[in-house]
């Protein structure tokens, strides 16, 4: 199923909902309707929400199936918070910084950051 649209491709303002229409009968309702907060999310985001629904919010054995840190696994599911709407805990916000550090050196092992843009994370998080 395709996701819904979230800006418009014109002028890239949010879209709202304003109809709703049965595909067997062809009624249709008209108002404003607020997609749900799931809809704002990427396809990854949705699979790891998924994942981490599948495990009983069991962050080891995400860990496991994932095969990457608790810490990498805590960050993004508060990125994942964050783009759904709500504010990311405040201990996960003050990581320590070897902490962070490891995690940095984590993502760019699997390949997921470039030697560059690790760097600059690990000069941002000395600071």
């Amino acid at each position: 199923m395709r996701k819904i649209l979230e800006q418009c491709p014109t002028c890239n303002s949010k879209l709202v909902v304003t109809e709703l229409s049965c595909s067997v009968c062809d009624t249709r309702i008209n108002g404003h309707y607020a997609p749900c907060l799931f809809c704002r999310l990427s396809p990854e985001d949705l699979a790891f929400l998924e994942l981490f629904v599948k495990n009983r919010g069991n962050v080891k054995e995400m860990e496991r199936e994932l095969g990457i840190s608790y810490w990498s696994i805590r960050t993004r599911l508060d990125e994942v918070v964050e783009r759904i709407g709500f504010e990311a805990p405040i201990v996960s916000q003050k990581q320590e910084p070897r902490t962070k550090r490891r995690e940095i050196l984590e993502q760019l092992d699997r390949g997921e950051i470039t030697v560059g843009e690790a760097a600059e994370k690990l000069t941002r998080s000395e600071q």
